[in-house]
């Protein structure tokens, strides 16, 4: 393995990588050629090698792997975005702290009592070019008090201020609404704008299409299919590439293929009425949230990052306990604090979070531990509680094979799918899924809300409550609720809502969904 640090021409290059892993090619002969100004993107499924690849750039390669092949960095920092941003922030310092000590080194050439101002200009600046405007009020928090877009946006600031001559950016707008999404996407080309080369690393087939200048198609951890991206979405040469590319379209849930689950009449099973919520030293997240599921039911919640959506999903969870008001399954309240429900109580709600990495114990094979959601919620033995993980895991993708691996040998979209098994093997009859779809390919978010949607309509199956910035996911709900700065402003049948919103911001939000797909040449029903 060499790197070499100078020279004229791309600012990265990567020639004939293979990465081994027991014996196991997650990366197998992959070039790649990072030019100044120009946005380089890998697509392919979770596992497809993507992430390994954008990591050698930065010389991170995962424990015990062989490495052969020549990666070359001119001279400059390499700037990376992670898929999960909590994974690169201190959780005991505030966002403040985290950012002004990246600052400081990029002043130390001003006056001594010029760079404390200096410093904290930069800071702000770089909070604004990654979409968070109001970044005073951000500083003050940790990180754990943001919601993952934020904290992705902050991870975006980070890798501006550094300066970096390369920046990685994978999958920078998972998570992310219509809106949001618009302004990554051009912060991102703004970036390429100032002459830094982007590699993107996306599920995301309309924002590749929008802001990348040539596509890598990753498939097994080799490259299957490159060249200019309308080269490539013109005329796909490889079968996977035409599957990868079609199933966005044939996935979209608003052309009839999934129908939404009935709409039910029955009593609320779960019920939320007035609830605020705040983090401890700061101001209201949500407020006088109230909403009603019913069992057969699909509740979409939508609106933009930092709307309140993850907090309003995590008080009904248990996951969050600091708020007025009250939660209750059916007619009956439930205790604030997970810690305070019972066994049953526990096995009724689950929650599959956003971030799966940070939700799995890095040591433990991923298999034991979703096996083990069955032994201590439902009582059963181990070997039985195996045995309907392995059937479980293989329903939502991810054979045997990988699920006995740890979860640092599994990617994001792999350890969501995994995430997702657990949750369903305690037999929950509500099921909370936060943008579980986000960081997945086409090809296999077809396949996952597929599953969500046979759920919904099996006799003894979960009422669902999917947290989502997209709105094709939402349309498969019965019925949506909309947040805008930690209130719900509409509430309605999904196609209503969806067709003929009421209120100002559910407005704008399906006027940026429509015109990001028109802009980027993805077609609607």
């Amino acid at each position: 393995m060499s790197k070499v640090t100078n020279g004229p021409g791309p600012v990265a290059e990567i020639r004939g990588l293979r990465v081994e892993i027991d014996g196991r090619a997650v990366v197998d002969g992959v070039d790649l050629t990072a030019r100044p100004g120009r946005v380089t993107a890998l697509v392919g499924a979770s596992g497809s090698g993507k992430t390994t690849t954008g990591l050698a750039l930065l010389g991170e390669y995962p424990a015990g792997a062989r490495v052969t092949g020549d990666v070359r960095v001119a001279e400059g920092l390499v700037g990376y975005v992670p898929q999960h941003p909590a994974s690169v922030l201190n959780p005991a310092r505030r966002v403040g702290a985290l950012l002004r000590d990246i600052a400081r080194d990029r002043v130390r050439s001003l006056p001594r009592r010029a760079r404390g101002a200096a410093a904290r200009e930069r800071v702000l600046a770089a909070l604004a070019s990654a979409q968070l405007p109001d970044g005073r009020s951000v500083l003050a928090r940790y990180p754990h008090q943001l919601s993952g877009g934020q904290q992705q946006r902050v991870v975006l600031a980070q890798a501006l201020l550094l300066g970096a001559r390369v920046v990685v950016a994978d999958e920078p707008t998972t998570g992310q609404d219509a809106l949001t999404k618009r302004r990554i996407v051009a912060e991102l080309a703004a970036v390429a704008g100032q002459g830094i080369a982007v590699v993107l690393l996306s599920h995301d087939l309309a924002v590749v299409r929008e802001l990348a200048d040539e596509v890598l198609v990753m498939r097994e951890g080799r490259v299957i299919e490159s060249g200019a991206v309308e080269d490539v979405w013109a005329a796909p040469r490889h079968p996977w590439t035409r599957e990868l590319l079609y199933g966005e379209e044939a996935s979209a849930p608003r052309d009839g293929a999934a129908a939404p689950p009935p709409v039910s009449s029955g009593p609320a099973l779960l019920a939320a009425s007035g609830v605020t919520a705040r983090h401890r030293g700061t101001g209201d997240l949500l407020r006088g949230a109230s909403l009603t599921l019913r069992a057969g039911e699909c509740l979409a919640v939508v609106g933009r990052s930092g709307s309140g959506k993850t907090t309003l999903a995590r008080c009904l969870a248990g996951l969050h306990s600091t708020y007025d008001g009250a939660v209750s399954l059916d007619g009956s309240p439930l205790p604030r604090s997970l810690r305070r429900r019972s066994r049953a109580q526990l096995a009724a709600v689950q929650y599959v979070f956003q971030d799966a990495r940070a939700a799995f114990d890095e040591y433990r094979p991923v298999l034991d531990q979703v096996a083990r959601t069955a032994v201590r919620l439902r009582g059963i033995g181990p070997r039985a509680a195996e045995e309907e993980a392995r059937a479980l895991l293989a329903r939502v993708g991810l054979g045997e094979e990988p699920a006995r691996r740890p979860p640092g040998r599994l990617s994001g979209g792999e350890l969501q799918r995994a995430a997702l098994a657990r949750a369903l093997l305690a037999r929950p009859r509500v099921l909370i899924c936060d943008e579980i779809t986000s960081g997945l390919d086409t090809v296999t978010r077809r396949g996952i809300l597929r599953l969500l949607t046979d759920l919904t309509r099996e006799a003894d199956g979960p009422a669902l409550v999917l947290v989502t910035h997209d709105l094709d996911t939402a349309a498969l709900a019965t019925r949506i609720a909309v947040l805008d700065g930690g209130e719900i402003v509409e509430q309605g049948d999904a196609a209503r809502v969806l067709a003929a919103p009421r209120h100002g911001f559910t407005r704008a939000l399906t006027e940026a969904d429509s015109s990001a797909r028109t802009d980027s040449g993805a077609a609607r029903p």
